[in-house]
């Protein structure tokens, strides 16, 4: 490239140029070849710094005129700037190579933080020159040079490289070095000539100037003499018997002050003046030994807590029928089988079909496990163990309150079974001979196998009573409903289909329609199916239309399908597609007509588009809002004797109206016992305590519930594993039992040092490290 000279102005048609523009101009022509540049500055900062380029091709920039703070900050090997003009602070800041030189006085901080590179100054220098320096001993040390002498504070922290104060016609002629020099200096020499008035003898020290320092000395002296334009000085200034040179101490010669011991202050200045106890000394009779390094008592800083069960593991927080999975694993561990298959039944009547089969096991996505990127734990083998195992909860005799079920899914099944197991009377009413709502009337076969749904719903006929209605119920007769009993629950769900408003919509076949026909196996198909909706409805439609002879089968959606998990798999196994965004413009004898004019062949057509709630059986005391019925945080409704949970109060999956049902059954039975309905207010536990490198990562997949429950972290809930017990380095924390089965890991304060072993070390995060009560 050839090289050129330029000049840059920083004044420009009556107006400053901005630094930054200035910096820019002058790395552009840098960049286009220009070797020689002459920057005419007008205070702008930061001239002549990072010019990378000068590493490769030398730089040199002159300036005139008056430049601002940091001149040359972060030069570069190669780059040589002479400043034709005094210079304000911070010139050469941070220097990392450029050789600086000002012919004239420089500012405070000059050579602040260099690095490399030299700074030399044909003048005086202010304030904080040559401090903290540093060198790296694989390049050369950074130098500064000045001519006269130099302002306060000189050399403070410097931690390397050579600075040289010629005192020639100083600014102070009785003291060159300026106020408190070398405070903090840790490395480095400085040369200099002429009187001073003391430096840093703590940090820094006199030493004779040996031949070689001073042949390197005079070396460079007539250098910098050519640099600063004043080579007639050399005779004068290179006298030996006039230099002297400060050192750096090293750490083992430093020697600080004593410092009088706490104890000894309090005893001869603060009590000595003021009385014992000082200033409060009325007040207070505290101990005032002497604190040992390691303390115990009331004097610990910290103090371990054992929170078992303050919170709620995530498995448990994610699942919203709340079963504690956690515990179940507990159980299993144990070696108790048949303890962990009972307590799911506590809390839903469908351990086996919805926690083993139906449900997208929330929990596991909530797993500690998948946070460390290892394999959840397998809560769907544990919900299809409940098909052999799990016996019938005790049922206390019945309290005399009654309460009316109206629907017989999984909601109202739910709400039933909780209150019978309080004692309480549920009727569910409900359209159909069997409960169970869609789950046995809409949801196929090969999604849950028959014997085991029949198997948990004939368990749950057998002590929830079940009345048939003949026809859908009215608002006549619901009303009598509320009448007669001490509360009525809403539980009907959603099973009024949505249709689109589009031509030919009598064509099609809703989703909730073909399920139920399918499911008796009373509908045929055509070899041609385009189902509208992709969700994981109209997945399960796309696997009963393949088993009754589909052959093309295509879900349309106008968005990015919603369907998820096993059903999307098992309808794309049977052949099903995916096609989005289409928008339906009508439905016709052919097939789907889509509004960019596309027609989908079909023979049939399936809408799975939603179902909303029928809900005109209810009367004006029960408040609705757009097609569903509002409820408190109870499931309430603004009837007081009314409750509503599932489907009518907002679409969701099986286990959430489950969930629903406890809830709302829950409030019951507290208002039933005259208390003020109450939810569970533990938080979650927070991810970062479980500690989970106690656990194989290797391990990919689970072949057996007992494995399985090895790699539970129990989040929240103490494992007995006596693992703070053996860590304790003083033994303060011991195994106390209790009632039962009961225990508590116990920390005794006389022993405890609150070190923190405990917490550290929990696998589950029970042990939490709190800051210790003030004493006063």
């Amino acid at each position: 490239m050839e090289q050129q000279s330029v000049t840059i102005h920083g004044f420009e048609n009556g107006h400053r140029v901005q630094s930054r523009i200035l910096e820019e101009r002058i790395q552009r022509a840098v960049t286009q070849g220009a070797r020689a540049l002459t920057v005419e500055a007008y205070g702008q900062h930061g001239i002549g710094g990072r010019l990378f380029l000068s590493r490769k091709e030398p730089v040199t920039v002159r300036i005139t005129g008056s430049p601002g703070q940091r001149t040359g900050s972060m030069g570069f090997p190669g780059t040589k700037i002479i400043i034709e003009a005094p210079t304000s602070d911070d010139i050469g800041w941070l220097n990392a190579g450029a050789e600086i030189v000002v012919l004239g006085n420089a500012g405070n901080g000059a050579a602040n933080a260099m690095a490399q590179g030299k700074v030399l100054v044909g003048g005086n220098i202010g304030a904080r020159g040559m401090t903290m320096t540093k060198r790296n001993p694989k390049y050369d040390a950074p130098e500064m040079w000045v001519l006269g002498s130099v302002g306060d504070y000189f050399a403070e922290f410097m931690a390397g490289g050579t600075a040289v104060v010629c005192g020639f016609e100083p600014q102070n002629p009785d003291n060159v070095l300026g106020y408190r020099p070398c405070v903090g200096m840790v490395g480095g020499r400085i040369f200099f000539r002429g009187p001073h008035k003391g430096f840093s003898l703590a940090d820094a020290k006199l030493e004779p100037i040996d031949d070689a320092a001073f042949a390197w000395l005079t070396d460079n002296l007539r250098t910098y003499l050519a640099a600063i334009g004043r080579p007639e000085l050399y005779d004068t200034l290179a006298a030996r018997d006039d230099w002297q040179c400060i050192l750096a101490r090293s750490p083992y010669e430093k020697t600080g002050k004593k410092r009088r011991a706490m104890g000894e202050f309090r005893a001869g200045v603060w009590d000595a003046e003021l009385g014992r106890g000082g200033l409060i000394g009325d007040l207070d009779d505290s101990d005032r030994s002497p604190i040992g390094l390691i303390v115990n008592g009331d004097l610990r800083r910290f103090v371990p807590v054992w929170e078992n069960k303050k919170y709620l593991s995530p498995c448990q927080a994610s699942c919203p029928t709340g079963i504690p999975v956690q515990q179940r694993w507990q159980l299993v561990r144990d070696g108790l089988m048949d303890e962990a298959m009972d307590l799911a039944l506590a809390y839903t009547p469908f351990p086996a079909t919805v926690c083993g089969y139906l449900c997208p096991n929330l929990c596991m996505q909530g797993c500690t496990r998948s946070v460390g990127n290892l394999v959840p734990l397998d809560t769907a083998m544990l919900g299809k163990a409940n098909v052999k195992s799990g016996r019938m909860p005790d049922l206390p005799p019945l309290s005399g309150k009654r309460v009316a079920v109206v629907g017989g899914g999984p909601a109202g099944m739910s709400i039933a079974w909780q209150l019978r197991l309080a004692g309480h009377e549920a009727v569910i009413y409900d359209l159909e001979e069997k409960l169970g709502g869609k789950i046995t009337a809409a949801i196929p076969a090969t999604r849950i196998p028959k014997d085991v749904l029949d198997a948990e719903i004939a368990r749950a006929q057998e002590v929830l009573p079940h009345i048939q209605l003949p026809a859908v119920m009215g608002k006549d007769a619901f009303a009598q409903l509320v009448t007669d009993y001490d509360f009525t629950v809403l539980a009907v769900g959603a099973n009024k289909p949505r249709m689109l408003p589009v031509p030919g919509k009598e064509l099609a076949q809703p989703a909730l329609t073909f399920l139920k026909a399918a499911k008796k196996n009373a509908v045929a198909v055509g070899k041609r199916v385009v189902i509208i909706g992709a969700g994981n409805v109209g997945c399960d439609v796309a696997t009963e239309a393949a088993r009754l002879g589909a052959e093309t089968i295509t879900l349309i959606d106008i968005q990015k399908p919603a369907a998820f998990g096993k059903e999307k798999k098992d309808a794309e196994a049977v052949g099903a597609t995916f096609q989005w965004p289409c928008f339906t413009k009508e439905i016709t004898a052919e097939g789907v007509l889509l509004q960019s004019g596309e027609l989908l062949p079909a023979d049939t057509v399936i809408l799975s588009v939603g179902d909303v709630p029928d809900l005109e059986f209810l009367d004006d005391t029960i408040a609705t809002e757009r097609g569903y019925v509002k409820v408190s945080d109870i499931y309430q409704t603004t009837n007081p004797k009314v409750f509503a949970i599932g489907d009518i109060v907002k679409p969701g999956l099986l286990t959430q109206a489950i969930g629903m049902g406890r809830d709302a059954a829950k409030a019951i039975i507290d208002i039933f016992a005259g208390k003020r309905p109450c939810e569970d207010t533990r938080k979650m536990i927070d991810y970062r305590r479980a500690k989970l490198e106690y656990f194989d990562p290797r391990i990919m997949e689970f072949n057996d519930l007992d494995s399985c429950a090895s790699q539970c972290s129990s989040c929240g809930a103490c494992r007995d594993c006596g693992l703070c017990e053996t860590i304790c380095p003083t033994g303060a924390i011991s195994r106390q039992a209790k009632d039962g089965k009961e225990f508590e890991m116990v920390s005794d304060p006389a022993k405890c040092i609150g070190c923190g072993f405990c917490a550290n070390a929990c696998p589950c995060g029970v042990w939490s490290l709190v800051e210790n009560a003030p004493l006063v």
